[in-house]
């Protein structure tokens, strides 16, 4: 079979890799650098999230005619960015 030789490099693999990646992604500058900027691609910054949910039925009403208004506005300004590109 593989002999002691195979079982020492068997052994010394199972033990490194783990180590290797703790040192790795553990390190704080890849974490800032790597992760950080995804999740800021990911997740909506936090002035953009609602705080107070709507309880009653107006201002649920108040609050989606508000995030329509505001996806009309961002698709009208893209509309007039893409004419001024042409």
């Amino acid at each position: 079979m593989g002999g002691p030789n195979l079982e020492v490099f068997k052994f010394s693999l199972y033990l490194f890799i783990p180590i290797y990646a703790l040192v790795h992604f553990g390190d704080p500058q890849w974490y800032r650098n790597s992760v950080l900027p995804y999740k800021e691609k990911l997740f909506p910054p936090e002035k953009r999230l609602l705080q107070q949910l709507p309880t009653d039925q107006k201002s649920l009403q108040e609050e989606l005619a508000r995030i329509k208004n505001e996806r009309l506005a961002r698709r009208a300004a893209k509309e007039e960015e893409e004419r001024k590109k042409v």
